[in-house]
């Protein structure tokens, strides 16, 4: 029940984007094509998840250990700048064609804030192993939720007609203030799980 509850919590109420306010860049960014938004939500949830689980053993292991514990973010950057890496190699071999489409956003997942962000939360809500990544993963999950539900609005907005002074990023801006309330209906969920 707890890690549903971990689930619940990370997707819907405390989304990453719409209730912390975390990976907002790529959130805006690659959100113009549906396409675009799954390749995208698909490198996050990697990144997300290998790096929560790297940075969380390299944390209990080493840093707290011998009471390392200022290195944590710089060691913390330099995971996920190296896991960026390897799914940029792994793109460009497998896929390259969401590759081109990622373009410049595949580099900037390094410095995705939602990723960091993960990384130093699991640390300290003090989760075990377990919750760490079921966390990582559920919170990739809401990402890419938030991610491809907005893309679906923006593919549908540049079929209508909008106010000149409201076409680009204010229409964009407005639904996703508007999407963020309707996350806000699930607030009350969390205390299910108490």
């Amino acid at each position: 029940m707890e890690y549903i509850g971990i689930i619940i919590v990370a997707i819907f109420v405390n989304n990453i984007v719409y209730s912390q306010f975390l990976g907002i860049c790529p959130f805006l960014g690659v959100s113009k094509k549906v396409d675009t938004a799954i390749g995208m939500s698909a490198a996050v949830t990697f990144v997300l998840t290998i790096a929560t689980l790297v940075t969380f053993l390299l944390y209990k292991g080493l840093l707290e250990p011998f009471g390392l514990q200022y290195l944590q973010t710089i060691s913390f950057i330099l995971v996920i700048a190296a896991l960026v890496q390897m799914v940029e190699i792994i793109l460009k071999k497998i896929s390259p064609s969401l590759y081109q489409a990622l373009g410049v956003f595949l580099p900037l997942i390094t410095t995705n804030c939602a990723i960091l962000g993960v990384a130093l939360l699991v640390i300290q809500k003090d989760f075990n192993l377990l919750e760490s990544v079921v966390y990582a993963v559920a919170t990739s999950i809401g990402f890419g939720l938030a991610l491809i539900i907005f893309s679906g609005v923006r593919e549908q907005l540049s079929l209508t007609k909008v106010p000149k002074a409201m076409q680009g990023m204010p229409i964009a801006l407005i639904t996703a203030g508007i999407i963020a309330m309707a996350f806000m209906g699930f607030s009350g969920i969390d205390q299910v799980f108490k």
